[in-house]
């Protein structure tokens, strides 16, 4: 079993002009070659207070989001790649795609960032462009 570190996560997106900046406290660790993220996204929703768990695997070249919880949904990002996914709600449920037009990273151990530029595609319309920034800070 890896070693989870706790690390402060903050997650920047920009679409559209709108700039809407998360903050979360979750775990970080490193298993087969690839480092992981997990936290949970804590929102209202028609029952009261819904909780989605969050995943983010980072291998080299590719970036992906996974959520379980309220929010069923799946994400893969590579550079000059589109790719297929899923979001699933109590009220919807699409195919989505991604396509990434540019992602780099920035680790150094388990710490560090990773940005990416996307657009988002939902039954193949577009759906929006966004500019992503992951930043992973590890804490002792």
């Amino acid at each position: 079993m890896p070693d989870h570190t706790p690390a402060s996560i903050t997650l920047t997106s920009l679409q559209d002009g709108a700039k809407t900046v998360q903050s979360y406290r979750g775990q970080v660790f490193s298993a087969g070659g690839a480092i992981y993220l997990k936290y949970e996204e804590h929102g209202q929703g028609p029952t009261g207070e819904e909780v989605t768990r969050a995943t983010v695997k980072i291998t080299p070249g590719e970036l992906k989001l996974i959520r379980h919880g309220t929010v069923e949904s799946s994400q893969t990002f590579q550079e000059g790649r589109r790719l297929p996914g899923y979001y699933r709600a109590a009220y919807a449920s699409f195919n989505l795609s991604t396509q990434t037009h540019s992602l780099t990273m920035n680790l150094d151990g388990l710490s560090g960032t990773a940005r990416w530029k996307y657009d988002l595609y939902v039954y193949d319309e577009l759906a929006g462009q966004f500019d992503i920034s992951l930043h992973i800070q590890e804490e002792a």
